[in-house]
């Protein structure tokens, strides 16, 4: 017996030169420094780029898969499956009869100058248009007398095309008037009928922008097909395919048109000026040959199949595997199979860095490096994501060396950047958190009222103590860290004093009990937010305290998430809420912003309406020179800022905590290696060079 306890011990000592540690991660298994361990709370829930709409799925999606377009350092576009591509316009007019084409067509090439490539003008001609007058209503055929059209093409957008032109259409177009008398409809339709649809049978001014792709030549897929423009028309007839439900449908269908021009030259046409709809070709492109009609009804009749036998060699007699047999006999299951129901979405195949290995749900997701990725292949030769729901689970399996990134809470941040053995990277988050006010109840609907409420509260405080200073103020709707912010507004001032006197001036006079009335209604209302977010809890409690020293009577509420968004923020039944927009890089604001977009289940949802706004985002859609973009991106966060809509809080500072042995490796003539230290790019992303990332046995030592 007193041996036991020595062999014990003996057998623990021993263990330390096989069991791994952090700082002996490869011991008993040297395969670690070549496989790249991710980890995040929650599974992926479909790897197709056209349908996946969370963020674990993009993650994975984003390494299987490459877009036509990407965004570099400095987060201006850049070719990846296309090489090139040019923008330019198609524009058409028709003329008034009498009206001399040529003599048109000279004078719109004196005002354009060299903008314009070439000028045509069509000759008269008929035609039968289909139209339908109410939704799902048949086709009416509608005969349309076209005059004498001019046609433009021009090397570039001309966003004032026609203001520009102007005086020559005011004499040379087709007048409102005349245009009724050249549409001849059957009998029984009737003028009110045809109104909403005379822009479609007979249009008096047509803009259409055009991106010319050119394709990479010598692209695969994981199976080794090559990518070439049928892909890419593909991808986009499966996006507009309704059957599909794809979350990409609004992005895409400003498009009238994709042409396969040649196998490796793809044409867009749009139906109307939209600068946004450029970086909807970011998004990853499809396998045709897998996912087409025929390769879907291969698939359906395989799983019929599967079914039957399943019946045939079951040995079970049970009425509910009987019924589940005759509908497998039937095909009833298979009747309408469709994208969402391929195995692909679980097995992705793509033009990207890795390929597709396995899924285990809720467990964990394999992808192995693409040896035959037309950039190279990367230098991790496994790819792992991890489902650890729990954060305090995360850092202890990365503290343990068994995955290779953690994402470090406020609080932690401080620690992580004095401890040699790790390199934290912080950079501050595309999103914000904001108050927000619904302007349909009457007391939010005056402006100084909002500044009010705004001014009293001290941002500087919430960032210093809720987020331990990993923060910064912002004010206005759009990220700090793109062009599109306007440095030069400044965030309301933490100035109690001064809202109250906004609030006199506004009417509202404080009462014997300290709350604030005016025409003998007090000033009270709900602030609402979500269940589960610790840090929009808090944010409630400080600001319900801070609101009541100023005479506001702030009750809090916090609902469960699901019916926090279904009976509350969607229906627009709410007075304030505490909420977050995780935001891209786009200047495109129209969902969030725009007046049309504030009726119930859509994202402007406190009810904002300025016409001003209203302008500059349209004006912004119509806009394709970056300079322009970038003023009127500016005046629009000036407009939303003054208004006050929101009272905007903060963006998050995100730190990204990685294991010091992780560099970028750059591979120099005759085989030779360079290390390098990762660096962000301009919006503070680490992983713009994920694909040269490798672990080594020691960290290096670079210079400072």
């Amino acid at each position: 017996m007193v041996f036991i306890p020595l062999v014990v011990v003996a057998i623990l000592l021993q263990s330390y030169h096989w069991v791994p540690t952090y700082a002996r991660q490869t011991a008993g298994n040297p395969e670690r420094l070549v496989r790249y361990i991710d980890a995040g709370i929650g599974d992926a829930a479909i790897l197709n780029p056209i349908l996946n709409a969370d963020s674990a799925s993009a993650n994975i999606v984003a390494r299987c898969f490459d877009g036509l377009l990407d965004y570099d350092e400095e987060l201006h576009l850049r070719g990846r499956l296309a090489t090139a591509w040019q923008i330019s316009e198609e524009a058409a007019f028709p003329l008034a009869d009498g009206v001399d084409g040529e003599q048109v067509a000279r004078r719109v090439r004196a005002l354009l100058g060299a903008v314009v490539t070439a000028v045509a003008v069509e000759p008269p001609r008929q035609g039968v248009v289909e139209v339908r007058l109410a939704e799902g209503a048949a086709p009416v055929a509608i005969t349309v007398d076209s005059p004498a059209t001019l046609h433009l093409e021009l090397s570039e957008v001309v966003g004032d095309l026609f203001d520009q032109l102007a005086e020559v259409m005011a004499t040379a177009r087709l007048a409102e008037g005349a245009r009724r008398t050249r549409i001849r409809a059957p009998a029984g339709v009737t003028e009110a009928d045809l109104a909403p649809h005379l822009d479609e049978l007979l249009p008096l001014a047509v803009e259409r922008p055009v991106i010319d792709f050119t394709l990479r030549r010598g692209v695969r897929f994981h199976d080794g097909q090559p990518f070439t423009a049928a892909d890419v028309l593909f991808t986009y007839q499966a996006i507009m395919d309704p059957a599909n439900v794809s979350p990409r449908t609004s992005d895409f269908e400003p498009i009238a048109a994709v042409e396969v021009v040649e196998p490796y030259r793809v044409r867009v046409v749009y139906k109307r000026l939209f600068s946004p709809a450029i970086t909807a070709w970011t998004m990853g492109i499809l396998p045709e040959h897998l996912l087409n009609r025929q390769a879907l009804a291969q698939e359906a009749a395989a799983k019929r199949l599967t079914g039957e036998l399943s019946v045939i060699f079951s040995r079970s007699s049970s009425a509910s595997w009987q019924e589940r047999a005759a509908k497998m006999l039937t095909g009833e299951p298979l009747a309408h199979f469709g994208m969402r129901d391929a195995d692909f979405n679980r097995h992705p195949i793509g033009t990207g860095p890795f390929r597709f290995v396995s899924w285990s749900s809720d467990e964990e997701i394999v992808l192995a490096r693409f040896d035959d990725y037309w950039e190279g292949p990367p230098e991790y030769r496994d790819y792992v994501y991890r489902i650890l729901p729990d954060v305090f689970i995360q850092e202890l399996e990365f503290r343990a060396g068994t995955i290779d990134s953690y994402g470090a809470e406020p609080h932690q941040v401080a620690r992580y950047k004095k401890d040699a053995r790790y390199q934290p990277f912080s950079r501050l988050g595309t999103g914000y958190t904001y108050l927000g006010y619904n302007l349909r109840q009457p007391m939010f609907q005056d402006v100084r009222v909002r500044r009010a409420l705004g001014m009293a509260v001290d941002v500087e405080q919430i960032i210093r103590y809720l987020l331990y200073g990993e923060g910064e103020q912002v004010s206005g709707p759009y990220p700090r860290t793109t062009p599109w912010y306007d440095p030069e507004v400044g965030s309301l001032p933490f100035d109690p004093a001064a809202a109250g006197r906004l609030l006199d001036e506004a009417g509202w006079r404080v009462g014997e009990d300290g709350i604030r009335a005016k025409d003998g209604q007090r000033l009270a209302f709900t602030l609402i937010t979500n269940h589960g977010n610790a840090q929009r809890k808090a944010i409630g409690t400080i600001v319900q305290d801070q609101w009541r020293k100023i005479g506001v009577d702030c009750a809090f509420q916090l609902f469960e998430w699901a019916v926090f968004l279904k009976d509350f923020i969607n229906p627009g039944r709410f007075d304030a809420c505490i909420l977050g927009w995780s935001m891209g890089n786009d200047f495109d604001l129209y969902q969030l912003w725009h007046s049309s977009q504030t009726h119930p289940q859509q994202l402007n949802f406190v009810g904002y309406a300025n016409p001003e706004a209203d302008a500059l985002i349209e004006q912004l859609r119509r806009t394709y020179d970056e300079p322009t973009q970038t003023r009127l991106a500016r005046r629009l966060h000036a407009r939303i800022a003054a208004d006050a809509p929101y009272t905007f809080l903060f963006a998050p500072r995100g730190t990204t905590v990685l294991d010091r042995r992780i560099v970028v490796v750059r591979r120099l003539a005759g085989g030779r290696e360079q290390y390098e230290p990762i660096r962000p790019t301009k919006s503070g992303e680490i992983g713009f060079y994920f694909n040269r990332w490798r672990k080594l046995a020691e960290a290096p030592v670079f210079a400072e």
